[in-house]
């Protein structure tokens, strides 16, 4: 096994994701990217596989070509660790804009700061801000 990648499945979104995440998140680039040309089983240029990197953490994803009537789901969420106030509400109003507040951003015993939310895109995020 050389590594294991995150692997986030959309539906005629992953490009516009991507560039969502790559924006708000610093340090975060779009790394590769191909499309469904003409007369492919995807919609003409659709993602067909792309990677990109938030932080320095590798992602895979891809514009499914099959209608499914699964998506993403909290179970499974992107957990981002702070380094101040000024970021972790940066990130948590951009994150949830559109989306769903699953936790609101709050003071908790285990956390200095912490929110869930799932965003517009159904991708849930945990962020925090530790305990000093």
């Amino acid at each position: 096994m050389k590594k294991v990648i995150p692997f986030l499945m959309f539906q005629g979104n992953a490009e516009e994701a991507m560039n969502y995440y790559t924006a708000l998140i610093e340090e975060s680039e779009i790394t590769s990217m191909t499309r469904y040309g003409a007369n492919e089983p995807g919609a003409e240029g659709s993602v067909t596989q792309a990677t990109f990197t938030l932080k320095g953490q590798e992602f895979m994803c891809i514009d499914s070509n099959v209608e499914h009537q699964f998506t993403f789901t909290p179970s499974f969420s992107i957990f981002l660790t702070c380094d101040g106030e000024e970021e972790i509400d940066r990130l948590y109003s951009g994150l949830s804009e559109g989306g769903q507040v699953l936790m609101p951003l709050g003071d908790y015993s285990f956390s200095k700061k912490f929110g869930w939310i799932s965003d517009k895109f159904g991708v849930s995020w945990q962020l925090t801000l530790p305990l000093e």
